[in-house]
């Protein structure tokens, strides 16, 4: 049987093993984060060890186990799950691992998502990197471009607008003379 410490540092390791993850302690619980987006809280208070993990697949599963309810503060419409343990219950890691890889995955930018697939799948796609300027620039000038033909239409409307105004007003004088 696995004891609450042992369980707390197991799920921690793995969340941590993720591609670009790193351990926060904001309100004095421990929480992993990918790219600044939390997909675990961990807490021990009181001898009870609880999780919260985003379950977007498996949240109704999750839900009709003993141990899991929805989150609090709201989380929970967004398909946040809390499992909570107390001392001498038996704490089903592989199961919690596997609700782990389920909110990273919920959680991760997409690129980092699809690299580990491929990962797993034995194609070992490079981890996702910062774009490289050249497209940034080459959409940048691409815009401007845009932008430019955009205000030329423009005055070519008003101007159009305006001799048809002029005209329609040199109409009007003529026919009160």
């Amino acid at each position: 049987m696995t004891t609450l410490k042992a369980a707390e540092k197991a799920l921690m390791d793995a969340a941590l093993a993720y591609p670009q993850t790193r351990e926060d302690n904001p309100w004095g619980h421990r929480v992993a984060k990918v790219k600044d987006k939390s997909f675990l809280f961990l807490a021990t208070e009181n001898g009870v060890l609880s999780l919260s993990v985003k379950l977007p697949h498996s949240g109704g599963m999750a839900l009709s186990l003993p141990f899991a309810e929805p989150t609090g503060y709201g989380m929970g419409k967004s398909g946040w799950v809390t499992a909570s343990f107390k001392p001498g219950q038996p704490v089903p890691v592989e199961l919690l691992r596997a609700w782990l890889d389920e909110s990273y995955q919920a959680v991760a930018p997409k690129t980092l998502v699809k690299a580990l697939q491929a990962e797993r799948a034995g194609s070992a796609a490079p981890l996702p990197h910062a774009k490289s300027p050249a497209p940034k620039a080459a959409k940048k000038a691409a815009k401007r471009v845009t932008t430019k033909r955009a205000a030329k239409a423009e005055t070519r409307a008003v101007s159009a607008g305006s001799k048809r105004a002029s005209s329609r007003a040199a109409s009007a004088r003529t026919r009160r003379s």
